[in-house]
Formats: structure tokens, sequence, C-alpha cells
């Protein structure tokens, strides 16, 4: 089974096997849910030119869905799209001529979505670098990984082709080191410890992610507590993978969720604008000299003004 859950995933072919939640359902609503970054006209086109099979056979949009049919949707290469450049803010931490390390913003999105194309990261990318690599198609130039929207910190892109592969590459060697720094609510009892949990879609609500064993993919996350502050705690996360969502869905799993975070978190207590996570350290192998490059941001001054509030109690 395929899913864009593994974002350094270049898989152009994605397989769902229908449960028995989802029977009746209308097969361009299931997939729609089921995918991010896609809007259900989008599957609809997908569907009536073709690309998408149930049990191997095409269908219409209307098709209503079965317990144990067999979904494949084959997606077509990326129509070209123009993507305006934008001026748009952005903290460069790193730049030279095959590599841009930026520290991005709570707020931002990190690229284009078919109907969505401006006010991202990869608009601005393309207002200050103008050489972005294609390799990852027209929505995406230069992406080899994101972070949440409301997630903030490091993010590494390509500015050409070699460099793109070396980057998505490792990734999927899980050879980048990628640490967070997390706000959790209560307080976490173990000084270190590893979640090594699989991550699939949620079958109640599938814009979510859940701890499954069900059509699901392996999620290692790696924390270490750096400060206990009362009914909360500060944690240093290492991702060993990168699904989606991994460190928001494991640290619910452990009932430890993030601050702030609007779809996995507690209504209670500190209220942010976006979950209290921040991609502090970006470590990778430079893709033409072979150095060990590493990089680190400090927090954003919202979680720094909430652990003043907490150390000050």
């Amino acid at each position: 089974m395929t899913d864009r859950s593994e974002q350094e995933s270049a898989q152009d072919i994605q397989e769902w096997t229908v449960t028995a939640d989802f029977a009746k359902e209308r097969i361009d609503k299931y997939i729609t849910e089921s995918m991010d970054d896609v809007s259900r006209s989008q599957v609809q086109l997908w569907i009536a030119d073709g690309h998408v099979t149930v049990n191997g056979t095409k269908v219409k949009s209307n098709y209503k869905l079965n317990e144990g049919d067999r979904i494949v949707v084959t997606i077509p290469e990326p129509a070209a799209v123009e993507i305006i450049p934008e001026d748009i803010p952005l903290n460069v931490v790193y730049e030279d001529a095959s590599v841009i390390v930026v520290n991005k913003q709570r707020g931002l999105v990190v690229h284009p979505a078919p109907g969505h194309t401006s006010g991202t990261l990869v608009n601005a990318l393309m207002y200050h670098c103008k050489d972005l690599s294609g390799i990852n198609g027209e929505l995406r130039p230069g992406i080899v990984h994101r972070i949440d929207k409301d997630t903030s910190g490091l993010l590494m892109a390509a500015k050409n082709d070699k460099a793109h592969a070396s980057l998505a590459a490792q990734l999927k060697e899980h050879s980048v080191n990628r640490r967070y720094i997390a706000l959790v609510h209560g307080h976490v009892q173990h000084d270190q410890g590893t979640v090594d949990a699989p991550i699939g879609r949620d079958t109640n609500d599938r814009k979510m992610y859940t701890v499954t064993e069900r059509n699901s993919k392996e999620a290692v996350t790696h924390f270490s507590v750096m400060e206990r502050l009362g009914d909360y705690t500060l944690l240093e996360l290492k991702l060993e993978t990168g699904r989606t969502h991994q460190i928001r869905v494991h640290m619910k799993f452990i009932g430890h969720p993030l601050v702030g975070d609007p779809m996995y978190g507690r209504n209670k207590g500190i209220k942010m604008n976006g979950q209290a996570l921040h991609a502090q350290t970006l470590g990778f192998v430079h893709p033409d000299t072979g150095e060990q490059m590493e990089f680190t941001a400090p927090l954003p001054q919202d979680m720094e003004n909430v652990l003043a509030s907490l150390r000050s109690r």
C-alpha cells in the first residue's frame, strides 16, 4: 500500500482497501478525504480520465464502495501550473548554489495545492531563488520534505536535480538529523523514551492520523525531557521516520498531546495559535561537498513567551 503520509516518498500511485466502515460511500468522497492537498473536483477529473480503478476496473465518480474493494489511483504528472513568485519574507539560515535552508514561520503552508497556488513557502522560495529544482513536479519545486503549516522551524529545499536526489535519498535512509522542541500537556515521567507505533489514517476522520495496525506505516519518535513545568513538559524529539503529523499523533498516543494543537490537542489550558512544535535542528550531508552540515533555529517568540509564563508561576 502506498500513501502520501511519508513526505519524502516520490510515489505516484496510491492504494486503499475499503473497510466495512466505508461501504456505500461514494468513491470520489472517499479518495478526497484520504489524500492531502487534493479537491473533490480534481479527484472527479482523475476518475473521468481513467486514473482510478476499483478491483482493476474503471468506475464513475458516483460509484458506491463495497467492503474489500481495492482502489488504485495513478496520479498523473502535474499539469503545467504557473506559480507566481511572491515577495514573502524568508528567514534564510543557509544558502549556496545547491541547497537553501530556511527557518519557516508558523502559519506558512509549505507548498501549493491544486486550486491554491499562492501564499506558500514555494512562492516565497521562487521569488528568492529563481532556480529551484523541478524534480518534485510543478506544484512542489525544490521541496524534499515539509513541516506542518502551524509548525515553525528548519526546512531544506533543493536548487537543482542532483541536490534534490541526494537529499531525498538521505531522508529515505533516515540519515537526516531532525530534532524538534515541543511543549506538551502533562508531567512526562520518564526522562527519555521511544514511541514505536505505526501511523495510518483515522477511519473516523481521514483528514487525521492515528496509531493503528490497519493500512499503516512504521513510525518511530525518540523523546527526552528538557524541563518539567508543573502540568506541562518541554521535550526534545528526534524523528527516525517522517510520517504526516508524526510527533503530534505519537504525543497524543502516549497521553501528552501538544499544547495548542488544533487537531490532536486539548481545549483546556494554554492557548496558542497552532501547536507548540518547533523544528530546531536539521543536519544532512551536503550533496556536492559531502560535508556534514547542521543548523539550529531558536524557538519562536510565542513559544518563548509561554515558557516564560510557566517558569514564573
